[in-house]
């Protein structure tokens, strides 16, 4: 085990699947078989791995993302279950105390939730983020991390979303403005299958 974290954002079957209420499609889907390999990687070592899931509730006209994004991920519907390859791992792997399941109500995954202490209490101070969507979710708890002093690494290969051109502004956000830089995962120097699309903050 070591110092780092692994979150999985919103990947269900509302935001990746081809009937999902607010699907990023194929770019969603095109991700699947990079974060199975990124999950079995970290668990290999024992790593925490965080899901982080959305959660809304059905005519909640109070919510700011209600006037802003159709219903999506509402709670006890199966648009909520992890989508996939990457749901079929978890149920294999959830009840293993380095895995956890988090509901969030936001875009960020540490506002409102457990996030920040679990990962403290862990030791944990990188967490590399994969899921969608780039430029929503994964870039709010990007810049949590950032400024709560986490190290963090987002792989290219491994976000997406319905937004090509957010999708683009969103990495090149990462590198620029938290000063991240491209680097190669543990992954990457055990089998050499990846190369170079990885970016990691510099704190």
């Amino acid at each position: 085990m070591t110092h780092r974290a692994l979150l999985v954002v919103d990947y269900s079957y509302d935001f990746i699947a081809d009937d999902g209420l607010l699907t990023c499609g194929k770019p969603g889907q095109n991700i699947e078989d990079f974060i199975v390999s990124r999950i079995n990687d970290f668990n290999y070592y024992q790593d925490h791995i965080f899901f982080l899931m959305d959660l809304h509730y059905l005519h909640d006209i109070h919510h700011p993302e209600s006037k802003l994004f159709p219903p999506h991920n509402i709670v006890d519907t199966s648009g909520r279950e992890l989508y996939g390859k990457v749901g079929k791992l978890y149920e294999t792997i959830k009840a293993q105390p380095n895995v956890h399941f988090i509901d969030k109500t936001r875009y960020d995954s540490f506002f409102g939730t457990p996030l920040d202490s679990l990962l403290r209490e862990r030791s944990i101070n990188q967490v590399e983020i994969v899921g969608v969507c780039t430029d929503i979710c994964v870039l709010h708890t990007a810049i949590s991390a950032y400024n709560l002093g986490y190290k963090i690494s987002v792989p290219a290969e491994g976000v997406a979303s319905f937004n090509q051109k957010g999708h683009e502004w969103a990495l090149a956000h990462f590198k620029k403005l938290i000063r991240c830089r491209g680097r190669t995962t543990r992954l990457n120097r055990a089998k050499i299958i990846i190369k170079n699309t990885i970016y990691k903050g510099d704190i």
